[in-house]
């Protein structure tokens, strides 16, 4: 079987907020920015990789989903418990205080895992936990 991971999703519910933690703190290119009805997707992926994006989307606007989903999903993003996504550098420590620079929110500094990796964490603006790891 031959599968790539393509796209995947992460909320954000503040458009400005995510393209500035994700293009402008991380260095991502934005590839898409599509509004429908006041609201934004925009899809974002690491230069030189144009094959794996991240689509940032307004949460909780999935078709079927219930207003106490709804309400669960804004209370989980607002603790940062809802969605996530881990990363990997070669340089660590320059993107940590790259990120730490921009006034990211940090979770984690750069540590050594008992499982093995050295990595660092942050929150971006929906509460998303961006945790970094060495490569």
């Amino acid at each position: 079987m031959d599968i790539t991971i393509h796209s995947s999703f992460l909320p954000q519910d503040d458009p400005e907020a995510a393209l500035s933690f994700y293009r402008d703190a991380l260095g991502f290119e934005v590839r898409n920015d599509v509004g429908y009805e006041g609201m934004r997707w925009i899809t974002v992926g690491p230069v030189g990789q144009p094959d794996t994006s991240i689509v940032l989307h307004p949460p909780a606007v999935d078709p079927g989903i219930t207003d106490d989903e709804r309400r669960t999903i804004v209370e989980m993003m607002a603790k940062g418990t809802y969605g996530g996504v881990n990363l990997a550098t070669k340089d660590l420590a320059g993107v940590f205080d790259k990120l730490q620079a921009s006034g990211a929110e940090v979770v984690q500094e750069p540590t050594d895992q008992p499982y093995g990796v050295r990595d660092c964490a942050f929150r971006d603006p929906a509460g998303n936990l961006v945790r970094i790891q060495q490569s």
